[in-house]
């Protein structure tokens, strides 16, 4: 959806590009020595930027012996230099959508990392007054098989994310948050510990100290702009990773952002170009059914999500009517208005038995699923 937002945008700043190109062309040049007739070239101005609304979005100008050359070249150029644009900004937000969702498996990577490397800082922390004894946290038997598993290694060399332009914060963090932590101190004082003591102690600081202190909150939504939406997807991730550390010998599996990537990519394709490649079909068929609404008023979220649920429907006979539906209620509901869900919803409902009727969407295997 923000990649899909974010093309609508580039469109209508390439095609603002396109009219101060048509307008500098039709000025008076006051480096020529020849004298600048500001009247016509005025009117061809105004009648070059009537001719390219008229046609930018066509490949090209239908041939028009009546139109004087000089206009129909500098016409002909705007809309070459429109669609080259946009057609490069659809590629790269294409590539930076696929981009983004696998940075949040280096994210995930990446904060596994934070509980040894605040280990070796406490390790090398000269000042520890008043603190019991390191030595159950400095030898935790879970953050060992975390630092020596070859699937952590391996994808750790391959991410761009370090930890060593924050060392001040995780210095911090060690001082004032962990040293303070009650559940930690108690661990330090035990007499001794186990395997299951040592992942209990992990398992909290990720769940109650990493993923919920404030101050370790606000860094994360400093350094990561998509933070608060990854957030979840990254904590279930560690979440899974850690519990399934089941004994020292350091084998264990790491969590997976899906059970198959190469379709889910496949999947985000396919909604991103279908929705593009058929905006206006779905666009008019909006404007059909959302009844008591123009479709240039209504909220740009809202109209993005109707469209990607329209080819959701149609192109993907395994996901059922509702499914979809529901998912996108959800989705307006964190970023759309605060009525765009009872909207979304009644709009979709319409759409979909129109489309049913129509013979456009077929549903086979699980879409089949009764949908009442």
């Amino acid at each position: 959806m923000q990649s899909i937002f974010a093309f609508e945008q580039c469109k209508k700043a390439n095609y603002n590009l396109a009219l101060d190109l048509i307008s500098d062309a039709f000025k008076p040049d006051l480096n020529s020595m020849e004298v600048q007739n500001k009247s016509l070239l005025k009117t061809q101005g105004k009648e070059a930027l009537s001719l390219f609304n008229q046609h930018y979005d066509d490949q090209s100008l239908p041939k028009d012996g009546s139109k004087e050359a000089k206009i129909l070249d500098v016409v002909n150029s705007a809309i070459d230099k429109y669609h080259a644009e946009v057609l490069k900004d659809r590629e790269y937000l294409r590539k930076t959508m696929l981009r983004d969702a696998e940075t949040i498996i280096d994210r995930f990577i990446w904060l596994l990392e934070v509980p040894n490397i605040i280990k070796d800082l406490a390790n090398q922390e000269k000042s520890r007054k008043m603190l019991p004894p390191l030595n159950h946290f400095l030898e935790n038997r879970v953050l060992v098989s975390l630092k020596n598993n070859k699937q952590v290694k391996k994808r750790s060399e391959k991410s761009k994310l370090s930890w060593s332009p924050y060392e001040e914060e995780l210095k911090i963090w060690l001082r004032e948050i962990i040293y303070k932590d009650d559940i930690f101190l108690s661990y330090l004082k035990e007499e001794s510990s186990d395997f299951q003591s040592d992942k209990e102690l992990v398992q909290h600081l990720f769940k109650g100290v990493i993923f919920k202190h404030e101050i370790i909150r606000q860094f994360m939504e400093k350094i990561d702009l998509y933070w608060s939406e990854n957030e979840a997807i990254i904590k279930s991730m560690v979440s899974k990773t850690v519990k399934g550390i089941d004994s020292e010998d350091g084998k264990f599996d790491l969590a997976e952002l899906s059970y198959n990537w190469e379709d889910d990519k496949v999947f985000f394709n396919t909604i991103f170009e279908k929705t593009l490649i058929h905006e206006k079909e779905y666009e008019a068929l909006i404007g059909k059914k959302a009844s008591n609404w123009d479709i240039d008023r209504m909220a740009g979220t809202d109209k993005i999500l109707l469209e990607m649920a329209i080819q959701e429907m149609i192109n993907f006979p395994a996901i059922p009517i509702k499914v979809t539906i529901n998912e996108y209620i959800e989705i307006s509901k964190r970023y759309s208005t605060p009525k765009s869900k009872q909207f979304v919803n009644g709009v979709l409902d319409v759409i979909a038995l129109d489309l049913q009727k129509r013979g456009l969407i077929k549903k086979s295997g699980r879409g089949l699923i009764d949908n009442k």
